[in-house]
């Protein structure tokens, strides 16, 4: 399909890494439809890598941290993005740097729409949310680009651990309110270690992430920490190669999902009813207590009211590890 050779369309997404993962499989899916249309998606360098095996007319354009951290750094970069011929523009972030750059565009006559990120609906906690990605659908179809979900990952699955399970496991996230008890994780991990026919992958940041992971991997020989240990690309390479990663509501969960790794979910003060499970993944595939006061956040926080993180604390490590267990069919 054609949506015309002459247009070219900025698509704005600054941060975070999981949030800029989430958008891909629509960009594709929409590039895909329109070969003759020009996508140029503006972000940030971390999760400009994520756009592998992209379609031909889809490229990156990197912001610098100085060109989005100030406004003297965001009209330069303004200047910059005034030569790119742009005739529309797909703000898929929806904050104040982003706006900047729809009014930039909008004076000078171009098309615009914005991500609905249902703010007036983030605190009537009981009800489900449409999924981010059919929002970010929902704004190539608003500039005219309406098109199909046929985004296929990018990299193939290609999980065959030769009779050895294959499953990873990231345990941290950004906000306290996602992360489940490390003291429990590894249990998880100490659980899981006794088989044979399971290989165990760490996923995490480099630092103190890192270290502690090492820790957990140290004398088992079928868990391997790759922590900080190589570059994103090639932890989408070996994510391709697991049957299952299981993962917080976090980054890792959308990295998973871009390249067709099944996600076992972990879920505290987010629920996937806030409309950020990973594309593709199932509902059945996620743990939540199911609390009165699930979700407490959108987005994710340090805090809890009761001070204890209960939504986490009330999921047992055994019951995770049977999960897994259910998934992959492990037999004794």
């Amino acid at each position: 399909m054609s949506g015309g050779s002459d247009r070219v369309v900025l698509i704005v997404r600054l941060s975070a890494l999981g949030d800029v993962a989430m958008t891909v499989p629509a960009i594709y899916s929409v590039a895909r439809c329109y070969s003759e249309t020009s996508f140029k998606v503006l972000t940030r360098r971390l999760p400009a890598r994520l756009f592998v095996n992209s379609p031909s007319n889809v490229t990156v354009i990197t912001a610098n941290d100085d060109e989005i951290g100030s406004m003297t750094g965001l009209y330069r970069l303004l200047r910059r993005l005034a030569e790119e011929g742009v005739t529309d523009v797909a703000d898929l972030h929806n904050v104040l740097r982003s706006w900047i750059i729809d009014g930039y565009f909008m004076a000078r006559g171009r098309r615009v729409a914005m991500v609905d990120k249902q703010r007036l609906e983030r605190y009537r906690r009981h009800e489900s949310k449409r999924p981010f990605v059919e929002r970010y659908f929902d704004v190539f179809k608003r500039l005219g680009l309406g098109a199909a979900d046929t985004f296929d990952g990018v990299l193939p699955h290609v999980a065959d651990g030769g009779g050895c399970r294959r499953v990873g496991i990231a345990p941290f996230a950004r906000y306290k309110s996602k992360t489940y008890p490390l003291a429990m994780m590894r249990r998880v991990v100490d659980e899981l270690s006794v088989r044979s026919d399971v290989k165990i992958f760490l996923f995490g940041g480099r630092g103190t992430e890192a270290d502690e992971l090492a820790v957990w991997a140290s004398g088992k020989d079928n868990v391997t920490s790759v922590a900080g240990a190589g570059v994103l690309e090639s932890e989408l390479s070996l994510m391709a190669t697991l049957d299952l990663m299981v993962s917080m509501d976090s980054a890792n969960m959308h990295l998973a999902s871009l390249v067709g790794t099944r996600v076992l979910s972990v879920w505290g003060g987010t629920t996937p009813d806030c409309g950020f499970l990973g594309h593709g993944q199932r509902r059945e595939d996620t743990i939540e207590v199911g609390l009165g006061c699930q979700p407490c956040t959108t987005a994710g926080g340090d805090g809890c009211r009761y001070g204890d993180f209960r939504c986490l604390a009330a999921i047992s490590p055994e019951y995770i590890v049977s999960r897994i267990e259910e998934i992959l069919v492990i037999s004794d």
